[in-house]
């Protein structure tokens, strides 16, 4: 007996061409890429805990991301050790005013950082050099 057009196996929900389930993975594949990182680093100016989350993103999936993505993993993880580096002397220094200067510093270098490697993420380029303290 065959099944009436609107019956069960032929709901849009169960098609075997169905996108809406891939569409979704490629939504949480993006947000758990490089690119995904450096939008949650470049919130993290104005929420300040998106940074972690990104962190552990990048630590999780640094070993099993392509070799050029590996390179961004790298060059965030770094991005994020530094930059609290530069946040935790310039919010001791701000004592003596220079410190204001220091996170001003901090938060252009970070945004810097952020857009160059998100510019290379976007053409799937790796961090020339991922080590640098600088910006790439």
């Amino acid at each position: 007996m065959a099944n009436p057009p609107d019956g069960p196996n032929n709901s849009p929900n169960n098609s075997p061409n169905n996108d809406d389930s891939s569409s979704s993975t490629d939504i949480i594949n993006q947000a758990l890429s490089a690119k995904g990182v450096y939008i949650l680093y470049l919130a993290s100016l104005l929420t300040g805990i998106t940074a972690l989350v990104g962190l552990v993103i990048a630590y999780v999936q640094q070993q099993e991301a392509p070799e050029w993505e590996q390179s961004h993993y790298q060059f965030l993880i770094r991005t994020f050790w530094i930059g609290l580096l530069y946040t935790v002397i310039g919010s001791i220094l701000t004592v003596v005013l220079v410190g204001f200067v220091i996170l001003l510093f901090a938060a252009i270098w970070m945004i810097v950082r952020c857009i160059i490697g998100l510019q290379l993420a976007l053409k799937q380029q790796p961090v020339p050099n991922p080590q640098t303290w600088w910006f790439s």
